[in-house]
């Protein structure tokens, strides 16, 4: 019992830091409400109109490859103008837009299949492009909101706030729309809202001025720094192929409509199991941070995401597919918290925004095209199949990259003296390029 902690609430102290939390919990629990209802939308939309299970499946899998096309292109350029801009006012507007697109799905709901499926896929392209921007507006911009000493702390504080969020949100979504699709779309529409709101009344500290302003040149750069820093790319490419193959968020309309032979309701439950892991792990780190051996706390957590997600797949039964659902996304937070805190204390101040532009490139492209790819594998292989196949390929890859990244597996800390010495040259040789 000497053990247990309560967790410190100390770190809200910094007052900053306080409202940036804030402002993203409330952005994410009013996406993740929007998304449930769009997904069973199209998914139930096209099951009514007569399409196989095989095809509706396929049709989700538009969906995420409708967000991602636009990330794609417009990634790099949000890296650069997060460290080029005022990140505050860039989240401002990305936030005010999602605002509109949410209140776009709420008008739509109401003419009919004919529109709210045109107008679905229309919203996931503009929130596509509008995500190139965000996410690395707001990765390079916690680190100025906090000590440098309790930046990782922040980091499992941060993510605490997106689980909780990822918990509540898809619950209330399927619930919400037992009511009405428009109800939905629009509690998302007043969460935001205030999310902007919080947002715009940040006062946060200046940011590093970028001496060579030049677009492209900031690109190659980034670029550059990513590909030279071998914990950096291990550790974003490992993310990139584990998700892209064990994937399956898209595909549980499927697993609750036609395997589970469930609702909306049981649907938002499946989807909060994910964010009911993530949180419990999110809290024990904020209350117990990692330090030691995190290397191999990070490729531990991929292999047990992999067959946490075989079990998903094989389950007939609600209760434990939620539970595989939350072995996954708690140790999914593992990778999540050591990925981010390596990448952070690892990179200088005036590049953040572009390593997390090229970061969240990767993870995109194991989200959004992963949703893609698992309507893809389902189209040909059926849902159940391409789950499993997904499941067992990301167990592969996981101990394929503790071979190709040494570097990574051996990281014994966060800060640049805990790894391994090829590590350390890399990191302080990137770093006077930079100063230079």
């Amino acid at each position: 019992m000497a053990s247990l902690r309560i967790p410190s609430l100390d770190i809200f102290r910094h007052r900053l830091f306080a409202q940036f939390w804030a402002a993203r919990w409330c952005s994410t629990l009013a996406i993740q409400m929007q998304t449930t209802a769009m997904f069973w939308q199209v998914y139930d939309s096209a099951r009514e109109h007569g399409q196989s299970i095989t095809e509706a499946s396929f049709m989700l899998g538009l969906v995420g490859l409708a967000q991602f096309l636009p990330l794609l292109v417009l990634s790099l350029f949000g890296g650069q103008a997060a460290d080029r801009y005022n990140r505050r006012l860039i989240l401002f507007a990305c936030i005010s837009f999602k605002s509109l697109l949410a209140l776009s799905l709420a008008f739509a709901s109401q003419l009919g299949p004919d529109v709210i499926i045109p107008a679905i896929f229309s919203v996931a392209v503009a929130a596509g492009a509008t995500n190139a921007f965000l996410p690395p507006a707001a990765s390079a911009l916690l680190p100025m909101l906090l000590p440098r000493e309790e930046l990782p702390q922040g980091i499992a504080w941060s993510s605490l706030a997106f689980q909780s969020a990822l918990i509540v949100g898809p619950a209330v979504g399927g619930v919400l729309y037992g009511f009405g699709a428009p109800v939905p779309y629009l509690s998302a529409f007043a969460l935001l809202l205030v999310s902007a709101g919080l947002m715009f009344a940040l006062k946060s500290p200046a940011q590093e001025p970028v001496k060579d302003a030049r677009t492209v040149s900031m690109i190659m750069d980034g670029l550059r720094y990513v590909w030279s820093n071998k914990i950096v790319l291990g550790a974003i490419s490992l993310d990139l192929v584990v998700v892209l193959l064990a994937g399956a968020v898209a595909l549980l309309p499927v697993f609750a409509r036609d395997i589970l032979h469930a609702g909306p309701s049981e649907l938002g439950i499946l989807r909060s199991a994910m964010g009911v892991g993530a949180a419990t792990v999110a809290l024990l780190l904020a209350v117990s941070p990692l330090r030691r051996r995190v290397g191999l706390w990070m490729f531990g957590s991929t292999v047990i995401f992999g067959l946490a997600t075989i079990v998903f797949a094989q389950s007939t039964s609600l209760w434990l597919t939620a539970a595989a659902l939350a072995i996954a996304g708690g140790v999914d937070m593992i990778s999540v918290y050591v990925r981010s805190s390596l990448i952070q204390l690892a990179t200088p101040d005036a590049m953040r925004g572009r390593v997390a532009a090229v970061s969240f490139v990767f993870i995109s492209a194991s989200n959004e095209l992963g949703d893609f790819e698992a309507g893809v594998m389902a189209r040909i292989f059926g849902p159940v199949m391409a789950v499993t196949i997904g499941g067992v390929g990301a167990v592969a890859a996981s101990l394929g990259w503790m071979k190709l990244f040494p570097a990574l597996a051996k990281a014994d800390g966060f800060e640049p003296q805990s790894l391994p010495p090829e590590a350390q040259n890399a990191v302080k040789l990137n770093q006077e390029v930079e100063k230079t």
